[in-house]
């Protein structure tokens, strides 16, 4: 399973969103060419458009389903919209980028107001082709649950970005971010 260097668990995405997964696909998602690391710090400017979203594989019967989410909505001191929905799609073919699926809840960049918001992508790897239907609204979004209400098991792959506004400061601090 994880071990504690995992930046999942040190950035505690693996436990306010997710819980310890065997990750099991590739996962690659590119804002403006620049493809994100866990931690990576990205200004709001950089994601207004949706990044191009890349699973590893040939086999394009297999299909998965990405859940983008802010855990830190409104802010990380007081998260009540924990999680805000960004971004749902699913039926993604395994060699096919996130466009060609089935996009659910359309994109919205995150656009955080106050402090460094955590930005997790989080894949799952879909049994079936099925109907899946948007939540009524964006915030306390749970992808534990929806994972659970569509059987989709444990996540396959997950990554996550830093967020903060264009001329923010405060919460944490960063080094070496361009």
């Amino acid at each position: 399973m994880m071990h504690g260097r995992d930046p999942l668990v040190l950035g505690q995405v693996v436990g306010d969103v997710l819980d310890p997964f065997l990750r099991s696909a590739m996962l690659r998602v590119v804002y403006n060419n620049k493809e994100i690391t866990n931690g990576t710090g990205l200004r709001q400017s950089a994601v207004v458009n949706p990044p191009r979203v890349e699973i590893g594989g040939e086999d394009e019967q297999i299909l998965y389903t990405l859940v983008m989410v802010d855990p830190d909505a409104p802010s990380p001191t007081n998260p009540a919209n924990r999680e805000y929905l960004h971004w749902l799609v699913t039926d993604i073919p395994e060699p096919m980028d996130a466009s060609f699926g089935n996009e659910v809840v359309h994109y919205e960049g995150p656009r955080p107001q106050a402090g460094i918001h955590r930005i997790a992508f989080v894949l799952f790897k879909q049994e079936i082709q099925q109907t899946v239907y948007a939540p009524g609204w964006r915030q306390n979004f749970n992808t534990r649950d929806f994972a659970a209400v569509y059987n989709l098991g444990s996540p396959v792959a997950a990554v996550y970005f830093n967020c903060q506004r264009e001329h923010g400061c405060g919460g944490r601090r960063f080094l070496g971010v361009d």
